[in-house]
Order: C-alpha cells, then structure tokens, then sequence
C-alpha cells in the first residue's frame, strides 16, 4: 500500500496525486498538516534521503529560518521537521512503511520503480 504525505494545496502534491490516479495506483493520503509525521517516521525518512533532500527550500518556514541552517546537522534538521512540518519537501511517499520518494522530480520510469 502507498501513502502520500502532502498538504493538498502543493502543487508538486497535486501533480504527483494525478500521476497515481492516472496510473491506476491505490494510495492513503496523509494531509501533513493535519496528521504531522512522528519523529519516528522523520528519522526514517532523513535515513533513507537525508537531511538535505528532505529540505522544503522553497517554503516560507524555510525562509523565515536563520543563516545558521546552512550549517545544521541532520539531527539538527530532524529535530526542526518535527517541529513544523511545513519544512519537509512534499509529498514524501511509503511503499508498505517504506520511504520510497521525496518530492516529485524523479523521470517516470525511476518512480514507477521505486513504487514497486
């Protein structure tokens, strides 16, 4: 099973949801903002992609932190995703409990891999 997590207003969110429903691909939706990862699950997903790769560079909470990220540790990074979900790069999918892909700039044929 895939779940999806995302805010619904993203547009890389939108994007990769139309993909899965074209594809045919069953998922469970996980709106970020309502349902914020554990720290278990951030930890996971910094393991699996790392810290950096995990970054929602573009987002206002971003923005709005110091200079001193630029220097962050991925603990550090963990410990900042736990505390504002809005940080993390969307959507991050779980194949079975699994992170399998973060964001949605990978070719089709590497997603449909990863997706299993």
């Amino acid at each position: 099973m895939l779940t999806v997590y995302g805010i619904p207003s993203c547009g890389t969110v939108k994007k990769a949801r139309a993909a899965l429903a074209e594809a045919g691909r069953a998922y469970q939706f996980v709106d970020l903002r309502e349902a914020p990862p554990t720290r278990a699950q951030i930890e996971a997903w910094v393991a699996e992609f790392g810290a950096r790769a995990m970054r929602n560079t573009s987002g206002g909470s971003y923005r709005a932190l110091g200079p001193e990220k630029e220097g962050w540790s991925d603990a550090r990074w963990t410990e900042a995703f736990a505390a504002d979900a809005m940080l993390l790069k969307r959507p991050i999918v779980e194949r079975s409990g699994t992170p399998v892909i973060v964001g949605w700039n990978l070719e089709p044929d590497e997603i449909a891999r990863r997706l299993g």
